[in-house]
């Protein structure tokens, strides 16, 4: 029996509920796990849908079936092999604990992703991405280069099949050009709790406002600098004891744990950008060990 995740995206109306259940029935699917929301707003209803083709229906029959559908609700709609492992590009500039963090949980199988490759500008973690059997590509990327940078980086993305960007740490802005052709498929992590002390050095600024709590936020990245869709955040609490220092090793735990838990979400089809906001259901039943960590 395959397993498969159907997502869900339209204008929210009457019997959309029934006609996706229906149909998944008349082909001989159990749904495992549904979530919907409707978002009173925008008038926008979201639904991810996980089910088992009990039956042998194929994906392509599948597709085809819903055709009518989805087109009786204008719905964007995507099935998606939930055996089937995203193929991620990771990117790291000089700080390497999210990407150590990653590249541990993806070893013990906590992150069931393919890594395609690690770019950097830097040779720092070189020897530890190869001493885990996984291309190593280093793109160095200056004022003067950064369009033939940027060129290198997609033509790498489109070779290796690469279905998913992570930022882990890596501190050059990209283009609004890639921005806009890789869109809701690159995840950064942010060194701070958006929106509040944006820029460079945000632990030093909450140091000196005396933050009673400081924190991490992954997004979506997009031609606005750390202002794209929200996909996970935390905090940590911290006291008038501890230094700025403190706050730099604090903040590096929520950060891993932050960036770990919007890559889960995401390859699990659990995401769905909505304007400057996102949609994210919670992990399965199913999934609740392998997707809860920290």
């Amino acid at each position: 029996m395959k397993s498969y995740v159907l997502t869900v995206s339209c204008k929210s109306t009457r019997g959309i509920v029934a006609a996706i259940s229906n149909y998944l029935a008349d082909q001989g699917c159990n749904i495992v796990d549904s979530s919907q929301f409707d978002d009173l707003d925008t008038g926008k209803f979201f639904m991810r849908v996980s089910f088992i083709s009990e039956e042998g229906v194929g994906a392509e029959a599948l597709v085809e079936g819903f055709k009518p559908v989805a087109g009786k609700f204008a719905m964007d709609a995507e099935l998606h092999d939930a055996t089937k492992r995203m193929k991620v590009l990771l990117m790291v500039s000089r700080f390497g604990h999210c990407l150590n963090d990653l590249l541990y949980r993806w070893k013990i199988g906590a992150l069931p992703i393919d890594i395609v490759g690690v770019v950097s500008n830097h040779f720092d973690y070189q020897k530890v991405v190869v001493n885990h059997d996984i291309p190593f590509h280093h793109i160095r990327v200056t004022k003067e280069n950064k369009p033939q940078a940027e060129a290198q980086l997609l033509d790498l993305a489109e070779q290796s099949g690469t279905e998913l960007i992570v930022l882990a740490r890596y501190m050059q802005v990209l283009s609004d050009a890639m921005c806009r052709k890789m869109s809701g498929r690159i995840i950064n992590i942010h060194h701070s709790f958006l929106p509040s002390f944006k820029g460079a050095n945000p632990y030093k600024q909450a140091y000196e406002r005396g933050v009673k709590l400081i924190g991490a936020t992954a997004h979506y990245v997009t031609a606005d600098l750390d202002e794209g869709p929200i996909i996970e955040q935390d905090t940590v609490r911290v006291t008038h004891a501890q230094s700025a220092e403190d706050y730099v090793s604090m903040g590096r735990d929520v950060e891993s744990q932050v960036l770990a838990r919007a890559i889960h979400a995401h390859i699990h089809h659990r995401t769905f950008i909505n304007g400057n906001r996102t949609v994210v259901f919670p992990a399965s039943p199913g999934s609740y060990a392998s997707e809860r960590m920290g």
